[in-house]
């Protein structure tokens, strides 16, 4: 099993692939409130992300943005933060500013951090005490 950090940087790596092959067929998008977009990539991209965080770390809690997360594992001291399509509103308008967060936290502490766009290619990992990437 992989470490907390090269899980989260396999998991980025393939949900950044994974928006990229969205972002290049030019995809619609729905508004979630008045100025608040979601797209199929959001969705897909989460969908991706937690099924392997949940693969990789079943006892862990999952906080997802779009809701895939759910509520189970509420008692693990670690919970992981995602944003499976940071930048929506750039993405569903062709503007190439946007990436795929994540972060862990332990027992209420952020030790793991990645930041993956796929635009660009650069992948931006930490954990706590040291930058790796």
């Amino acid at each position: 099993m992989p470490s907390h950090l090269e899980a989260a940087v396999e998991i980025s790596l393939a949900a950044g692939n994974l928006l990229r092959y969205h972002y290049e067929k030019r995809i619609g998008f729905e508004l979630k409130a008045e100025f608040d977009l979601v797209t199929e990539a959001d969705k897909a991209s989460e969908k991706l992300v937690v099924e392997k965080l949940r693969q990789y770390f079943p006892s862990h809690a999952i906080q997802a943005e779009e809701g895939g997360g759910g509520e189970s594992a509420t008692g693990s001291e670690y919970r992981w933060y995602v944003d499976p399509l940071d930048g929506t509103t750039n993405f569903a308008h062709g503007y190439p500013a946007w990436s795929v967060t994540m972060a862990l936290e332990k027992a209420g502490e952020l030790v793991v951090g990645v930041v993956f766009d796929p635009n660009r290619n650069e992948l931006f990992a930490a954990e706590k005490g040291r930058a790796l990437f």
